[in-house]
């Protein structure tokens, strides 16, 4: 789709810039890790796993969206509805798609071992919304693709999809203040950073809760919801029990993490 990658690459650098900006003036949390060597690594990541999604397969999710329309695939392609109707049922039903691969990856052993690597992050902050291994985004490009052919999304559904869940996953993982009052109110309609930190606690069954990243409805829904941490926010442990050695953390390590047992 013209000019999908600018768009979405402006978006990009502008919330990173915003969200890492308001860490400065309103840290919810102390950090205790090395700035500089985590943001090295999760960075590098963004290249690595762009880099790899645009080389290895073969089309991307908007570019999927046009093909649907022209083969009259998926749901929203064989009615007749609006298109401002069409994209809401779209981006709703693309989140909820990418909530239960959500899930998935994180009871399906095989995929956890992908997955674990953004939990490994010993402090979390808004480079860890860009922490993923190259692997685990193939696979969700592919989940994607299927979804997007499925639903029969417009593609400007699926641009305006990508833009905000990026958006969204580095808003919801920033180390970012947000007065208590506030949270409660923003929470009813999108995933906040202190509802999200709970899902990066050491806590298995906190791990193991919160996996929204856009909308907050399907972790009430599905029973899912942990509304705070039990040590509280400042007092609450990031990351895995296995994976504490932070010089055991960069960026070569975390490409080979899945194959290593813990």
């Amino acid at each position: 789709m013209p000019g999908e990658g600018i768009i979405r690459l402006a978006f990009f650098f502008g919330v990173l810039a915003v969200i890492a900006a308001w860490e400065v003036v309103a840290p919810r949390r102390a950090l205790t890790d090395s700035k500089r060597r985590r943001w090295v690594a999760n960075l590098s990541l963004v290249v690595i796993d762009t880099a790899a999604a645009r080389s290895i397969l073969p089309i991307l999710p908007a570019a999927m969206a046009l093909v649907a329309r022209e083969r009259g695939w998926g749901i929203l392609n064989l009615v007749s509805l609006a298109s401002w109707v069409k994209i809401i049922l779209a981006v709703t039903a693309l989140d909820f798609v990418i909530y239960l691969q959500h899930v998935l990856f994180h009871f399906l052993p095989v995929l956890w071992r992908l997955h674990r690597m953004h939990h490994t992050d010993l402090d979390i902050d808004v480079t860890t919304g860009n922490r993923f291994h190259p692997l685990e985004i193939l696979i969700s490009t592919g989940i994607k693709l299927a979804a997007v052919s499925l639903i029969g999304a417009p593609a400007a559904a699926v641009v305006l999809f990508e833009v905000v869940l990026n958006t969204t996953s580095q808003f919801n993982h920033g180390n970012i203040r947000i007065p208590g009052a506030l949270d409660r109110w923003l929470r009813l309609v999108v995933v906040t950073p202190d509802m999200h930190r709970v899902h990066h606690s050491i806590i298995p069954r906190e791990t193991n809760s919160n996996f929204g990243f856009n909308l907050p409805w399907w972790d009430r829904l599905c029973g899912t919801y942990r509304p705070q941490p039990e040590q509280g926010h400042t007092a609450m442990v990031i990351g895995l029990k296995g994976f504490r050695d932070p010089m055991k953390l960069g960026l070569g390590h975390l490409l080979i993490q899945p194959f290593i047992r813990r």
